[in-house]
């Protein structure tokens, strides 16, 4: 599923641009995506656009408040990827509301580990969705695969 919107983001430079549903479903499978694969994705679309038609930001919080995870936002969530979002939201790139909103489609995934590299991937589609400017950078940013790794002392 994530291959799919990675390459919607590559494909369609506006999200306006993107075909609607039934003609995205027939150019995905065109390009060899599987067909649960499409539908999972194209679900996940439909409910990313009706969760930020529907999202009322409220009162916007302070520059020294904190966000605090739920205990299910934790599970599904790991400190990478918490660190990530505050890292975002500090450098300007994210409000609260598209934080929110990055959250709330995270937690939609309950059928996938969201790793740091898929949470790139859901910023990234957030971002385009909602046609906020993206940085070049950042583009590349969200566009690199992390590899996990852990520091191994060499001996001499």
């Amino acid at each position: 599923m994530f291959d799919i919107l990675v390459y919607l983001f590559e494909s369609y430079i506006h999200a306006d641009a993107c075909p609607e549903s039934d003609l995205l479903a027939r150019k995905l499978s065109a390009a060899g995506f599987d067909q649960d694969e499409i539908s999972e994705a194209l679900d996940w679309l439909a409910g990313l656009r009706r969760v930020a038609r529907d999202i009322h930001p409220g009162i916007a919080p302070s520059s020294g408040s904190v966000r605090i995870y739920t205990d299910e936002e934790q599970k599904q969530l790991d400190a990478r990827c918490r660190g990530f979002l505050s890292l975002l939201e500090s450098a300007g790139v994210l409000g609260a509301a598209h934080r929110e909103l990055i959250i709330e489609r995270a937690m939609a995934l309950n059928d996938f580990t969201i790793s740091l590299n898929r949470l790139k991937v859901i910023v990234l589609m957030v971002l385009w969705q909602q046609e906020e400017p993206i940085d070049t950078l950042m583009v590349d940013e969200l566009l690199t695969e992390e590899e996990d790794w852990a520091y191994e002392p060499t001996l001499h």
